[in-house]
């Protein structure tokens, strides 16, 4: 019965016109999948869309947060140096009995002042608050009175063990403004006294910040201020008059859903948190659902048009096409088929003149331009090596014309034996000293060297000084057998004796001396340069030593004496850096001691 049903259904199929017999195919086999598969792949776009959106934002979130935490870190390394400031200390702590002694003390001390001038940017204001009454408020040392002693934040602060606070403060030098600030208790333990460090920020910087960012974003403190936004009437306000989120006002952090101003909203909360702070400050930024859903839904009815518009087009070929099939049609697709294969060799012909015979015509003509590309780009990279290849010689023939370092110490070396071929000992000896000194100072490198090799370096230069000057220059040289293998850094002693051969002795009518000596003594090793020049006046002596200190080159400065004092001091300790001892017209000592302990 099933067969005879089956049979029937068959028959009424053949006696079906083949187009549309294509047709209820194409609606059965491919009308109906495309609907299915074209709604899966839309829904999942749209999913796609919100998740890249979330990711977007909480990505903004990062950056936002990577940004203001370098803001913040600026007023947290000013306030760590402050604390072990010993003039603030001194000034705070000072009870002055004349007002003139006050400002003469303000005078003298900018630390307040550099800040602001090197971190303009990310601070606003320097205050330290005090309960020293005998000082003046200049508006950076303020004594306290009755209305900031009864303030929660100072309150709070000398209750805090030092530990950073951030508080959305009021400025009274800026008609009542508030600004984030870092809240800090300084306690002064050689006094038994303590103040309060008030760093103000920079709300500027905070708003530049923020306009970068499309959707709504601000900068909240833990007491629910909003410190700064790309919002203006945001600004100001308290974060309960925004959100009605009961979550996000108890201070947590996260994603969450939410009314801002009577609209759905996606709210991201995220902390910043430093060290040594007992408070926090936190990113939030909103998105409203409308905002996240826009461009899913342009993905829905992007994937809604493309599908409707593929079955169109699909119906109406398949109408046409219905009329094609041929033998013609076959062997078209055979020969495309070598051709997908690689065959670029086979000729694509169908005969006719209908759009099987133009589509086999262009075929071919589209073949024959493949296989003519790739002739040209194979031919094209072949030029390109050759090339590659040439300029290769040239480059290996320019690096070996160039002058090989080791040609400078053959030259010396050449120049050495041409004089003592001629009995010219004394230049020989000479040539043979600068190449060593040469080769010295071009080897050296950044481990340390035991002090016999530098020792060795000294005694060169000293040597083809004595050869140029003759017997207006003496050297002597006195080590301590138990500090020859002494590691210390290259280049250390030759600078100094240098400095006493051009400083000292060169200036001198008669000539002079140079001394170095090392010993091994309690500290650790001691090494002095002594000459016997003309010396250096105490006022040249104060200038040399506020010279070596200077954190930056000034045109003047002896730049030889500063590297050597601040690698020693960086090296070893503040102790360890340069001394000197000088007399006018007497002669000048330069001596550093390197600590045994720092041996290695």
């Amino acid at each position: 019965m099933v067969y005879i049903k089956l049979y029937k259904v068959k028959e009424k199929l053949n006696d079906i016109k083949l187009r549309n017999k294509l047709i209820l195919s194409f609606i059965v086999v491919v009308f109906i999948p495309v609907i299915i598969v074209g709604g899966f792949l839309t829904n999942e776009l749209r999913k796609l869309a919100l998740v890249d959106a979330e990711q977007e934002a909480v990505a903004n979130m990062e950056r936002v947060k990577q940004r203001t935490l370098e803001v913040l870190k600026v007023p947290v390394y000013i306030s760590n140096n402050l604390l072990y400031d010993q003039r603030l200390g001194q000034i705070v702590n000072t009870d002055y009995e004349d007002l003139y002694d006050v400002v003469l003390s303000y005078r003298d001390y900018n630390i307040f002042q550099s800040y602001r001038s090197i971190y303009k940017n990310e601070i606003r204001n320097i205050k330290f608050y005090t309960e020293n009454e005998t000082l003046l408020n200049n508006w950076q040392i303020v004594p306290v009175d009755e209305n900031v002693e009864n303030s929660d934040w100072y309150r709070n602060a000398k209750n805090g063990k030092g530990l950073i606070r951030w508080d959305y403060i009021e400025d009274d030098t800026s008609n009542g403004n508030k600004y984030l600030s870092l809240v800090r208790k300084i306690d002064f333990v050689e006094y038994e006294k303590s103040g309060v460090l008030v760093i103000q920020l920079n709300t500027k910087m905070f708003n530049l910040i923020l306009s970068q960012e499309s959707q709504p974003t601000m900068i909240v403190d833990d007491d629910n201020n909003i410190i700064s936004s790309n919002q203006k009437d945001f600004i100001g306000n308290k974060l309960q008059n925004i959100i009605d989120s009961q979550e996000i006002l108890a201070g947590k952090t996260g994603t969450f859903q939410g009314m801002t101003q009577d609209v759905s909203t996606h709210i991201l909360v995220d902390s910043i948190q430093l060290d040594s702070s007992v408070n926090h400050v936190r990113i939030i930024s909103l998105i409203a659902d409308k905002e996240i859903g826009r461009n899913a839904n342009m993905f829905g009815k992007m994937g809604l048009i493309v599908v409707t518009i593929s079955v169109c087009i699909a119906l109406l070929l398949i109408y046409y096409i219905s009329k094609l099939l041929s033998n013609r049609l076959i062997r078209l697709s055979s020969q495309i088929g070598q051709v997908g294969n690689g065959n670029f060799n086979t000729h694509i012909l169908i005969d006719g003149k209908d759009e099987i015979g133009q589509l086999s015509k262009q075929l071919d003509r589209m073949v024959k331009n493949i296989k003519q590309l790739l002739n040209e780009v194979y031919e094209s990279n072949r030029q390109k090596t050759l090339l590659e290849r040439k300029q290769s010689e040239i480059k290996f023939k320019m690096l070996a014309s160039q002058m090989n370092p080791h040609f400078v110490f053959n030259a010396l070396e050449s120049i050495r034996m041409k004089a003592h071929i001629r009995g010219e000992q004394e230049i020989a000896r000479a040539v043979k000293l600068l190449g060593k000194l040469i080769r010295n100072s071009i080897e050296v490198g950044s481990r340390n060297v035991n002090l016999i090799s530098e020792i060795e370096v000294v005694r060169s230069y000293l040597e083809i000084q004595k050869f140029r000057h003759g017997d207006r220059l003496n050297y002597f040289i006195e080590i301590d057998p138990q500090t020859k293998q002494f590691p210390i850094p290259p280049l250390i002693i030759q600078p100094l004796v240098e400095n006493a051969v051009i400083h000292g002795v060169e200036k001198n009518e008669s000539g002079g001396s140079v001394y170095v000596k090392t010993l091994l003594c309690e500290k650790g090793l001691l090494v002095e340069v002594t000459d016997n020049g003309i010396g250096i006046s105490e006022e040249r002596q104060q200038e040399i030593f506020k010279a070596l200190n200077e954190q930056e080159e000034k045109e003047g400065m002896r730049i030889g004496l500063r590297n050597i004092h601040q690698r020693l001091q960086l090296s070893y300790g503040k102790d360890a850096g340069l001394n000197i001892e000088s007399k006018k017209h007497v002669g000048t000592k330069i001596y550093f001691i390197i600590p045994t302990f720092r041996r290695s």
